[in-house]
């Protein structure tokens, strides 16, 4: 099996499509399909999904991309040593966009003051844009929701949290510790778009008599918690969030939880990853948060 083919086959999987796949690895696209097409017939299987939008892997497919990482990373390594090169360990590491900035920033400071030589790529995205990425292999380990139905991928936890209202400073009910969410009646409030209980806040606040008017739909949890803080509306958020100037008083029978963890890709060795300063940093960082919300939560409520 020859390592070109192997890296047209990488290069389909994280470009998307063949067409990208050959500008990626300067080629035509004939020649990378004929490429796929030699991989396919020397291994006896169907590699890809193929449709006008775009290629999916199948099951065989999956599974060579798990070695195919491997072997790719070992070529680098020995084409490196034997330059007289360090090797440089990059750890390619999703990030669910609902996890709070200051939680990152305090791992990235961990790392530079650690100085580990080793590197961290970040990917954001949503938990369903992550799953797809560790299932093809193209992040090496995901910050992520945890869901106890899905086992597909190893599992860290982190900490878990609720969620709670943010409300301005200068709220009528900012200094409550446990609101029913009827008396929200009367508020405009933001939507948090990539909410994972978008659905059930929704039924909470409608089985309430609650429909307001939505003065802004973000996607991004910063400008949710500042729109908040400027006296724009009121959201929902984990608990978690915060931020000078916002409030977080408890939702009364709003019972929803997030267990915040670690999924690692089925093409990695789950341990040997932990036992790498930068996830050891990461669970630090974790940890000393987890300490510190937890302390927050138990005042609010």
């Amino acid at each position: 099996m020859d390592r070109y083919l192997l890296r047209y086959f990488l290069a389909v999987i994280d470009q998307g499509n063949f067409s990208r796949a050959a500008q990626h690895c300067n080629v035509s696209q004939p020649t990378l399909s004929a490429g796929i097409a030699k991989l396919e017939g020397q291994l006896g299987r169907t590699l890809f999904h193929r449709s006008n939008k775009r290629v999916e892997l199948t099951e065989a497919g999956a599974s060579l991309a798990r070695h195919a990482r491997r072997i790719e990373a070992e070529f680098l390594a020995a084409e490196r040593h034997v330059q007289g090169l360090s090797d440089v360990s990059t750890l390619r590491l999703g990030i669910l966009n609902s996890i709070p900035g200051p939680l990152i920033e305090d791992y990235v400071q961990r790392l530079h003051q650690a100085g580990t030589g080793e590197r961290v790529e970040f990917v954001e995205g949503r938990e369903r844009e992550l799953l797809e990425r560790l299932s093809r292999g193209r992040i090496d380990a995901a910050v992520t929701i945890l869901r106890g139905d899905d086992r597909r991928f190893t599992r860290r936890s982190l900490y878990s949290e609720g969620y709670s209202m943010a409300v301005p400073a200068h709220h009528p009910l900012a200094h409550g510790r446990m609101i029913d969410g009827a008396e929200f009646g009367g508020d405009t409030m933001i939507v948090r778009r990539h909410c994972e209980l978008l659905s059930e806040t929704s039924r909470y606040f409608t089985a309430r008599g609650v429909r307001p008017f939505f003065a802004a739909r973000t996607v991004n949890d910063d400008h949710a918690m500042r729109l908040v803080k400027a006296g724009l509306g009121v959201t929902v958020m984990p608990d978690s969030f915060r931020m000078e100037g916002v409030a977080r008083p408890s939702l009364a029978d709003f019972p929803y939880t997030r267990e915040i963890g670690l999924l690692f890709g089925s093409h990695t060795n789950p341990a040997a990853l932990l036992d790498r300063p930068t996830l050891g940093l990461l669970l630090a960082s974790a940890e000393q948060w987890d300490s510190a919300s937890a302390s927050l939560t138990a005042f609010m409520r």
